[in-house]
């Protein structure tokens, strides 16, 4: 017999925050979920989130999803806390439930997931839990909701219901194509100090770069040339390089080293990329 709409017999959790691993905050909301469900799994995606970093939380998520089966996708990045922000929970065409505050933060892995097809603003007191900490819901909120969802009763004994289409959207930045050049944003720098941009390869294509050209990259006052290329050792030890990441977008990286360090790149740093040659 398959679940009822708007419940979960699924054990599995995938949990996602910015509140690192020096405390025990991601510790205790997970905690939390295993007392309620005992035989919970729960997947750490990250905690090394920025702090408050909403679009660096919600690209990860992004990323991650795809990769895990159907389940309850407890999501915790919340400048917002103790704010009238609202917490939800989201049930996707697909089958899956997001656990988490309503500041855009899983709006992208919602629409990957098939899109929102119920929605409901969590209300604490509705379901027995009292006043929550004004500045810890991840513990007092989201993951008593994450553990009613992984036992398998309906999101709507959580609260109230709302029109998905209510939901806040995040709003990423598209890259433009202009004048020979692609103009866009450093979405995010990985541990090894690649930096992933927002441009695509078709938007270099539109600019006049193909793989096996070189290019012509701008960020502040440094220009720099290198090649776009396949993977890391299409180019020398040392050696600066272009290419397409794991999810499709132009990345900047050096090979053996940290692109971020070497050309100072941080998230949301704008950058141009163009065909070598061209003017910038």
């Amino acid at each position: 017999m398959s679940p009822a709409v708007g419940s979960t017999a699924n054990r599995l959790v995938t949990f996602l925050s910015d509140f690192g691993t020096d405390d025990e905050f991601a510790a205790v909301c997970k905690g939390v979920v295993l007392q309620a469900v005992p035989g919970a799994t729960i997947i750490d995606v990250t905690h090394a989130i920025a702090p408050g970093d909403v679009r660096g939380g919600a690209l990860a998520l992004l990323r991650a999803i795809p990769y895990f089966p159907v389940g309850v996708h407890l999501a915790v990045v919340d400048p917002g806390v103790g704010t009238d922000r609202n917490a939800v929970v989201i049930e996707t065409a697909d089958g899956r439930h997001f656990v988490g505050p309503d500041n855009g933060l899983l709006s992208p892995s919602v629409a990957i997931s098939g899109g929102a097809v119920a929605a409901v603003v969590l209300e604490p007191q509705a379901w027995g839990l009292g006043d929550p900490s004004p500045t810890f819901w991840g513990r007092d909120v989201f993951a008593p909701a994450a553990a009613v969802l992984c036992g398998g009763e309906s999101m709507y004994d959580l609260g109230r219901r709302v029109d998905p289409a209510e939901l806040t959207p995040l709003l990423v930045p598209l890259a433009q194509v202009a004048g020979g050049q692609a103009h866009g944003v450093v979405l995010w720098v990985d541990r090894f100090g690649n930096a992933q941009t927002n441009i695509t390869p078709e938007d270099l294509a539109e600019a006049g770069a193909e793989p096996g050209d070189h290019i012509s990259f701008h960020h502040g006052n440094r220009r720099e040339r290198m090649a776009f290329v396949r993977t890391f050792a299409d180019v020398e030890q040392g050696r600066l390089l272009a290419f397409v990441d794991s999810t499709g977008q132009v990345a900047i990286a050096v090979n053996g080293a940290s692109a971020a360090a070497e050309l100072g790149l941080t998230t949301g740093a704008p950058v141009r990329i163009s065909r070598a040659g061209a003017p910038l």
